[in-house]
């Protein structure tokens, strides 16, 4: 059974997921909460497996309250919801250790599959939707993407393949498309991902794209 806590200002919107939730027989409501403080104070005593969180709270947004969340070490996964996919908080609550990302208007099948993924350890943001997340809001990284690469401590661990694969993970290509680029098999290339997130300590893919952003062994797609 995975446990969710879900966070929304508004009561209907939460009753919604609660009916949602309920009726499916792998996921259960623990708790809700309606701004972001309550969801750090509610994740804290319920330690649920997930909790869902709308970004655009007053006071400790979600942003913060993710950031929180995660900082706190516990087991809990952070999945997002959005009204807009390429919208100035997504970077930025990815960032902050989210697990997943998902538009508040995604099918009923396509929130559940996300819980379930997230709750798994995986991330549920598609290859194809993080590079285009991440090239739309490249100009909001700290840094000048431009400049040399830097070294960090955690990439000293990783033998020249596992680097060429972060650098992969960081352009958002599918484990079918880092196979086909290098020749190895699927199998292969999914035990070299697991190494990689090991090795540098990110919780999930989505973690090594912006590691591999922040430290820049690549670069947002240069458009006409």
């Amino acid at each position: 059974m995975i446990s969710v806590l879900v966070v929304d200002a508004q009561p209907l919107q939460r009753f919604g997921f609660r009916v949602l939730l309920e009726s499916t027989p792998d996921t259960e409501v623990v708790g809700e909460a309606a701004n972001g403080a309550e969801a750090v104070r509610r994740a804290s005593e319920l330690r649920p497996d997930v909790v869902l969180m709308d970004t655009r709270r007053p006071g400790v947004d979600g942003i913060e309250a993710t950031r929180r969340i995660v900082a706190a070490g516990g087991r809990s996964r952070v999945l997002v919801l959005t009204t807009s996919d390429v919208d100035r908080y997504a970077f930025a609550v990815l960032r902050a250790g989210a697990s997943g990302f998902l538009l508040e208007d995604t099918r009923p099948e396509e929130l559940l599959a996300g819980i379930r993924a997230v709750a798994a350890g995986d991330a549920v943001i598609a290859p194809a939707l993080t590079r285009r997340l991440l090239d739309a809001v490249a100009d909001r990284l700290d840094d000048d993407l431009g400049g040399p690469g830097r070294e960090d401590p955690r990439l000293d661990s990783l033998t020249g393949r596992e680097r060429e694969i972060l650098v992969a993970i960081g352009h958002g290509l599918t484990n079918g498309e880092i196979a086909h680029r290098f020749t190895l098999s699927e199998s292969t290339v999914k035990t070299h991902v697991g190494r990689v997130l090991a090795k540098i300590g990110a919780r999930d893919r989505i973690q090594a794209v912006i590691l591999a952003y922040d430290l820049r062994l690549t670069r947002p797609v240069q458009r006409c």
